[in-house]
């Protein structure tokens, strides 16, 4: 008989943002990403206890990406189990586990070439600081493809959808169509209205893949992701939801390309509008968020597109 899995959302505050994560009640269950520092000891550890369950009894700790509000809880939690959990990212975004530096190197080779913040730097130094409980060597290193075993007849299998950043990845409780994509499939933006990933190409490419190949009946996301009127999706999502969402994602990207495509060709102008050099991507998508507030997905995206611009060129 097919053992019946339990999925429960674990809720952390964090500024602007709820920071979510998700229990997998197995034989040896998972918790899939981790919030900040404080997530584990003040939202995960009451929320299990709310449902009679232990966070020193996590056996698994699956990172989807890693970005500071993902991964900044991992070594919190990993204390919390007794240092017994496994812990498992991308092997692109291990750096991110394993250094708070890698956090502040990202910003600079992104979004940080735009936002004109000669402090930017330290901010972000000290944001890692503060939020990443500590620089820690992965348990399992992964690239996609890999099955995970979470006991009894329990299985995850993992899969890499690289594109919010390089090392983001799928993972999918085999049997029942339950896939939990971290900010993988990003619709209109979470907070701050836009969609934000590295490398445009990969993103389009993994969002087919999880619509076209994957087709989960049940979508955990990261953030509750955004429609174009501003509601929120939530972060549980049935079939037609999923589908939706996924579909939304591709046709969002596109306009964003397009968009972005025009904007490249005919020369990015530094003016002094706060989204210059890309002012003309704003304005064509009717886009009036604060580019400026972190973590600033529209100069994320753009530099994503102009990179590729540039390889094409």
């Amino acid at each position: 008989m097919t053992q019946a899995v339990a999925v429960h959302p674990l809720f952390s505050p964090w500024g602007r943002f709820g920071l979510y994560s998700f229990f997998v009640d197995a034989s040896e269950p998972a918790v899939v990403d981790t919030g900040i520092a404080s997530s584990p000891a003040e939202g995960m550890a009451p929320a299990l206890e709310a449902i009679g369950r232990r966070i020193e009894d996590v056996r698994w700790i699956l990172l989807t990406h890693g970005h500071i509000d993902h991964v900044g809880g991992a070594h919190a939690l990993w204390e919390l189990t007794g240092r017994r959990a496994r812990v498992v990212i991308h092997k692109a975004d291990a750096p991110m586990l394993r250094s708070r530096r890698a956090h502040v190197e990202e910003y600079l080779a992104g979004r940080g070439r735009y936002l004109g913040d000669p402090g930017g730097e330290a901010k972000v130094a000290a944001a890692a600081d503060a939020v990443v409980s500590g620089e820690m060597e992965p348990g399992r290193v992964v690239e996609g493809g890999e099955t995970l075993s979470l006991g009894g007849d329990v299985t995850v299998s993992v899969h890499s959808v690289p594109g919010h950043t390089p090392g983001s990845v799928a993972y999918a409780v085999d049997g029942r169509d339950a896939v939990f994509v971290g900010d993988a499939v990003q619709v209109h933006g979470a907070a701050n209205g836009f969609p934000g990933y590295t490398d445009p190409a990969a993103y389009r490419a993994s969002l087919a893949y999880l619509r076209d190949e994957l087709r989960p009946r049940h979508l955990y996301l990261g953030h509750p992701y955004r429609r174009a009127d501003g509601t929120a999706y939530g972060v549980e999502l049935d079939a037609a939801q999923a589908e939706e969402a996924l579909t939304r994602s591709l046709d969002i990207e596109s306009r964003v390309a397009a968009a972005a495509r025009r904007c490249l060709g005919a020369g990015p102008r530094e003016t002094d509008s706060p989204y210059a050099p890309f002012a003309s991507v704003a304005e064509e998508l009717g886009y009036t968020g604060d580019p400026t507030l972190e973590p600033s997905p529209f100069f994320t995206s753009m530099h994503g597109y102009r990179a590729q611009h540039h390889q094409h060129a």
